[in-house]
C-alpha cells in the first residue's frame, strides 16, 4: 500500500515498516524458500509502487502474477490478515492494476523484440553458450556488420554474415585477425540452434521501446509491465540474459536523474539465481557496474531468489532494501546458507536472527530497509500486507482482452523486415554471381576471341609461310635463269671473243706472214744472191721467206 507518501508492505506487531519511495531506487532483495510467500511480497511492492506512480516491470516466472489486472477477493486466509492487521481502517481496499502484458514468442503477450545488434556480441554469446574464442570472433562480426554499414536486426541477419564471412575469411582474415571457418561454423550452429528455441521470434523488428514503459494510466497509477516467463524459463540461460539486457537498456536509454523523490522506474528480476549461474568474469563485472550505476538513472533493481547466497558479494552490497522469508536449515549446507543471510543484517538485540530466520511462518518476513538518511535499519520480523489485486493466474479470456485493449498492441503486434544485412548481402551474393557469369561469359569469349585469332594467326602464318616458299623458289627459279643465261651470255661472249681473236689472229697471221715472208725472203735474196747469183738469189729468196713465216707461226702459236 502506497500510504503518506511511503510505500507500506508490512507490520511489525504495531510498527508499519516502509520504504522510502526516495530510496526506492537503491535497489533491494526478496528471498526465501519455495512457499514461503516471495510472491505475495513481490505483488504488495509492485501494487505500491504502481500506486505511487512508479512504472514496474516484473517476470511472471509461474503464471501467478497475471492477476494484478483484475480486481482480488477476500479469501478466507486473506481476510484473516487484513482484520488481524486492521487494513481496512488503513484504507485497503481490492482493485485492478493498469497491466500489460509481454512474451517474448508472442503467445501469451505482446511479442517482446529485440535487434541483434541491440543484444550485443557478449549478452548474445551468453546466449549462444559460446567459448571465449567464438566470442571474440562473434565481436568480430559485429565490428565488421559496423564497419560496412549493415543492420544486424533478427537472427537471419546474423546468419548470413557469418556465411557470407565464412566464404571470404581470407580476405576478412587479413583485415581483422585470424577467422578459421571451424569457429565460424561453431557460431551458426549454436544460432541454428537458438533460432529452433525460439530465438528467430524474440530477434526482430518492432523492437521494445523502454520509453512505452516509462508512462502512468490516466488516475496516475504506473503502468506493471508483465513479461509471462512460463515458457522462456525453460531456456533458463535466454532467459537471465534477457533480463540482463532489459536491465541494461535501461541503463544506456535513460539519461541521468540524480536524487529523486520516488524512482522513474522499478524491475523485479525473479529467479535472480540464474542471471549468476555459470556467469563469466566479464559478464558478471558487467552486471555489478549496471547495478551499482542505474540507480542514477533513477530506476531500483529488486532481485528475487530463494537464498542470498545466489547473490554475488558485489551485487549484494549494492542492495539497500531487504525482505528476507523463511529458510530451510536441515541440512550442514542449508544452515551455513542460513546463518550468512542472518549475518548480512543489522542485528536486533530482541531476537535471534538466525533462529527466527529458521522458524518464520508463511507470508513472515525479516526486514531492513534504507531510512530517509540512506541507513540501514535493524531487522525486524514482521507480517507481510496482502495484495489488493486477484491473486492467482488469468483467464485466458481475459489474458487476450487486456492485451488487444493495450495502447501498445497496434506497434507491437505486428512485426515487420527492414532492410538489413540479409538483405543487403544477399544482393551483394546475387550480384557478385552475376559478376562471375559476366567474367565468365567475358573469360570464354576472350578465350574464343584467342582462339580464333590463334587460329587466324596460324593461317596467316601459314599463308605466309606458303607465299615466302613460293616467293624464294620463285626467286631460285629466276635465279638460276639469270645465272644460266648469264652463263650462256658470258659462253656466247666467250665465242665471240674467241672468235674475234681468231679472226685477228688470222688476219695478224696473215699480214704478219705476207710480211715475214716478204722480209725473209729480202733476206734470202741477199743472201743467195752473194752466195750463187741470180739462181742463189731465187733460192735464197724462197728459203727466206718460208723460214720467215715459219718463225712468225711459232710466235702466234706460242
Amino acid at each position: 500500500m502506497y500510504q503518506d507518501k511511503k510505500i507500506w508492505i508490512g507490520k511489525s506487531e504495531d510498527e508499519k515498516i516502509y520504504i522510502y519511495p526516495k530510496m526506492a531506487n537503491r535497489h533491494g532483495l526478496i528471498a526465501g524458500a519455495t512457499g514461503t510467500g516471495k510472491t505475495v511480497t513481490l505483488k504488495v511492492l509492485a501494487e505500491s509502487f504502481s500506486d505511487c506512480g512508479v512504472p514496474v516491470f516484473l517476470a511472471d516466472v509461474k503464471g501467478d502474477l497475471a492477476g494484478m489486472c483484475q480486481s482480488g477477493t477476500a479469501g478466507e486466509s486473506i481476510q484473516k490478515r487484513i482484520d488481524g492487521m486492521g487494513l481496512m481502517q488503513e484504507g485497503f481496499q481490492f482493485h485492478a492494476y493498469p497491466t500489460t502484458f509481454w512474451d517474448v514468442y508472442g503467445e501469451a503477450g505482446m511479442p517482446l523484440r529485440a535487434t541483434i545488434s541491440e543484444m550485443g556480441p557478449l549478452l548474445l554469446a551468453r546466449i549462444m553458450d559460446l567459448n571465449d574464442t567464438q566470442t571474440d570472433i562473434l565481436t568480430i562480426i559485429f565490428k565488421i556488420a559496423d564497419d560496412e554499414g549493415l543492420l544486424l536486426l533478427d537472427s537471419k541477419d546474423l546468419r548470413s554474415m557469418i556465411q557470407y564471412i565464412s566464404e571470404n575469411a581470407k580476405e576478412y582474415g587479413a583485415r581483422y585477425g585470424n577467422l578459421s571457418k571451424q569457429s565460424l561454423g561453431a557460431i551458426l550452429r549454436s544460432l541454428i540452434a537458438l533460432e529452433a528455441e525460439g530465438g528467430e521470434q524474440f530477434f526482430g523488428e518492432p523492437a521494445l521501446n523502454i520509453g512505452d514503459w516509462l508512462c502512468t494510466d490516466c488516475d496516475g497509477k504506473g503502468t506493471i509491465q508483465i513479461l509471462d516467463c512460463r515458457k522462456l524459463i525453460n531456456n533458463p540461460t535466454m532467459y537471465s540474459t534477457f533480463m540482463l539486457w532489459m536491465m541494461s537498456e535501461l541503463f544506456e536509454t535513460l539519461p541521468e536523474a540524480g536524487d529523486r523523490e520516488k524512482p522513474k522506474m522499478v524491475f523485479f528480476f525473479d529467479e535472480a539465481h540464474l542471471l549468476f549461474d555459470s556467469a563469466s568474469k566479464t559478464l558478471l563485472e558487467k552486471i555489478e557496474q549496471v547495478v551499482k550505476l542505474i540507480r542514477s538513472k533513477g530506476v531500483g533493481i529488486y532481485f528475487i531468489t530463494q537464498n542470498p547466497k545466489d547473490i554475488p558479494d558485489g551485487v549484494m552490497g549494492q542492495l539497500g532494501n531487504k525482505i528476507q522469508h523463511a529458510l530451510h536449515a536441515y541440512t550442514p549446507a542449508e544452515q551455513k546458507g542460513a546463518k550468512a543471510a542472518a549475518q548480512s543484517f543489522r542485528e536486533n538485540p530482541a531476537f535471534d536472527t538466525f533462529e527466527v530466520l529458521t522458524q518464520m511462518g508463511i507470508g513472515e518476513a525479516l526486514i531492513s530497509v534504507l531510512d530517509e538518511e540512506g541507513v540501514p535499519t535493524i531487522v525486524k520480523r514482521c507480517k507481510v500486507l496482502p495484495p489488493q489485486s486477484q491473486m492467482g493466474a488469468l483467464e485466458e479470456e481475459a489474458r487476450k482482452r487486456q492485451i488487444t485493449d493495450s495502447l501498445l498492441y497496434t506497434k507491437y503486434s505486428q512485426t515487420y523486415d527492414r532492410e538489413s544485412a540479409y538483405e543487403i548481402l544477399e544482393e551483394r551474393v546475387v550480384n557478385q554471381q552475376e559478376a562471375d557469369r559476366r567474367a565468365a561469359e567475358e573469360a570464354e569469349a576472350e578465350k574464343a576471341r584467342q582462339k580464333e585469332e590463334a587460329a587466324a594467326e596460324k593461317q596467316r602464318q601459314k599463308e605466309e609461310a606458303a607465299a615466302e616458299k613460293q616467293r624464294l623458289r620463285e626467286e631460285a627459279a629466276a635465279e638460276k635463269k639469270r645465272l644460266k643465261e648469264e652463263e650462256a651470255a658470258r659462253k656466247a661472249e666467250e665465242r665471240a671473243q674467241a672468235a674475234k681473236q681468231k679472226q685477228v689472229k688470222s688476219a695478224v697471221k696473215r699480214v704478219a706472214g705476207s710480211a715475214a715472208g716478204s722480209i725473209g725472203r729480202e733476206v734470202g735474196n741477199t743472201i743467195g744472191k752473194s752466195v750463187g747469183g741470180s739462181f742463189g738469189k731465187r733460192i735464197g729468196g724462197n728459203v727466206g721467206a718460208s723460214l720467215g713465216r715459219g718463225i712468225l707461226s711459232t710466235l702466234f702459236k706460242g
